[in-house]
């Protein structure tokens, strides 16, 4: 897939400030500082598209782009940053749940995760929510220049086995680098091949 055109449409809070669900979305979310803002970036070939921020848990609202005219790619608030509120990282679950679990116009969420650490508690926790949520995820490793091939090999090959204690299969993996254009190709070849899965509304739910 070539992406000519990407551009910011809205902000969101709740479900119904949310764009009509009349395209394909496909959404980005994983523990704060993981690198998604970067991820997103460098996957529509644009530095400044998305904020990106040294300082976790810089998204706090449901984030919509518009891509090629056709699909949205969503960008999600991070989870898992314990220095906000507890009023405020309830308000975030919430968010991030009703998106998740009601957004008919979803096509499939990738789960973002730092290549550089073994499975952490909170991913493994939302993953089996999501499983028990029957809601179809992929995994993106994150930051793989930043580890060397034999490290980073064993990283990815202890999160697998990590991963097959929980599911009976493992789910798509990509292994991605912002700095390094890494996994773009492989990730928007994913999306492509995935919008036949939209089934469009009918015109009164988005009317």
């Amino acid at each position: 897939m070539r992406i000519s055109t990407a551009t910011f449409l809205k902000s969101s809070k709740e479900i119904k400030q949310l764009p009509k669900p009349d395209k394909p979305e496909f959404a980005f979310i994983g523990r704060s500082n993981v690198g998604k803002s970067s991820l997103i970036n460098m996957l529509c070939n644009n530095n400044k598209l998305a904020q990106t921020s040294g300082k976790p848990g810089k998204t706090k609202l449901i984030n919509h782009f518009y891509i090629n005219e056709k699909w949205y790619l969503v960008d999600l608030p991070g989870f898992g940053y314990a220095s906000t509120s507890k009023s405020n990282r309830e308000e975030f679950v919430g968010m991030i749940s009703d998106y998740i679990t009601k957004r008919k116009s979803l096509v499939c969420l990738f789960l973002l995760i730092d290549s550089r650490l073994p499975m952490q508690k909170i991913d493994s926790e939302f993953m089996d929510w999501l499983a028990e949520k029957e809601i179809s995820f992929v995994v993106v490793f994150t930051k793989t220049d930043k580890l060397g091939k034999t490290t980073l090999d064993k990283n990815i090959d202890a999160y697998k086995k990590e991963l097959l204690k929980q599911f009976e299969e493992l789910p798509d993996i990509f292994l991605s680098s912002a700095e390094k254009m890494k996994g773009r190709e492989e990730i928007l070849s994913f999306i492509n091949e995935n919008m036949s899965y939209f089934t469009p509304p009918p015109r009164d739910e988005v009317e």
